[in-house]
């Protein structure tokens, strides 16, 4: 069995999740206007210049304090009830294309996120695909977000969660794929034998050169709904796909191995 992994933000979809529902969550009382514009400017700080592993725990610490006391099911709500008006069309093309080709070929597609998994598991469901890896916050008896995480779903420990989950369902990860923009990402697309950088940062972008690994751009956010009605997503997917198949040869035959 193969797979493909996927990072969501930046990835499969153009901005941070968390941040892409900032809006709503402040609309429904969850979050005081300076939080938004805090999130506002982590996204343009993000957009512009990644994040590597310290960034990163900041950010998870900072939505830690944020979080506290929320209530779980009224955030799953949330995100099922607004994920095809604000997530959705956040989507690159190119990710789907690639997804479903990863299906039509018998692949599992997995999403592997630094966000928590009650904003993740929905966008699974609006897929279809295999299942998540995600950020796994910690619960109190009332249902409530405590603020500290049981498991965070970043650096190495995406490539650990991979390695445990190619155990249990049997997936050959010498075949299998990863897609990730970011250089926090290293131990994920190290974990398979056909890693792919997709809007990399800097750092990224140079382990990619030194690695041989294909570099892609997305840059087509399209709905899911409106794809499947459109020829014009389903040919530039063509033309991506035909390059990953040509990359990926390549690098078969000439790079080193991830």
């Amino acid at each position: 069995m193969r797979a493909a992994f996927f990072d969501l933000d930046k990835t499969v979809i153009a901005k941070a999740s968390i941040v892409a529902l900032g809006p709503e969550l402040h609309a429904r009382g969850f979050i005081h206007r300076g939080t938004l514009a805090r999130s506002v400017a982590q996204q343009l700080i993000f957009t512009m210049f990644g994040a590597n592993q310290n960034k990163m725990e900041k950010i998870r610490d900072t939505v830690g304090k944020i979080t506290v006391g929320w209530d779980r099911d009224e955030v799953r709500r949330l995100v099922v009830e607004t994920i095809t008006s604000v997530i959705e069309p956040l989507i690159y093309a190119e990710a789907l294309t690639l997804i479903d080709q990863h299906k039509a070929q018998g692949d599992e597609v997995w999403i592997v996120s630094s966000s928590p998994e009650d904003v993740v598991d929905p966008f699974v469901d609006l897929l279809g695909l295999t299942g998540a890896i995600a950020t796994r916050p910690e619960i109190d008896d009332r249902n409530r977000y405590t603020g500290h995480i049981t498991f965070f779903a970043q650096g190495e420990n995406k490539a650990v969660a991979i390695r445990e989950l190619a155990e249990r369902r049997d997936i050959d990860l010498e075949e299998s794929s990863a897609y990730s923009d970011s250089e926090t990402d290293e131990p994920m697309l190290r974990a398979v034998g056909h890693p792919f950088a997709v809007n990399p940062d800097r750092e990224l972008t140079k382990m990619a050169h030194e690695n041989a690994w294909p570099i892609l751009v997305f840059k087509h956010p399209v709905r899911a709904s409106d794809r499947r009605r459109s020829h014009t997503p389903y040919l530039v997917g063509v033309g991506l796909l035909s390059a990953v198949a040509v990359l990926t040869k390549l690098r078969r035959g000439t790079g080193p191995r991830a």
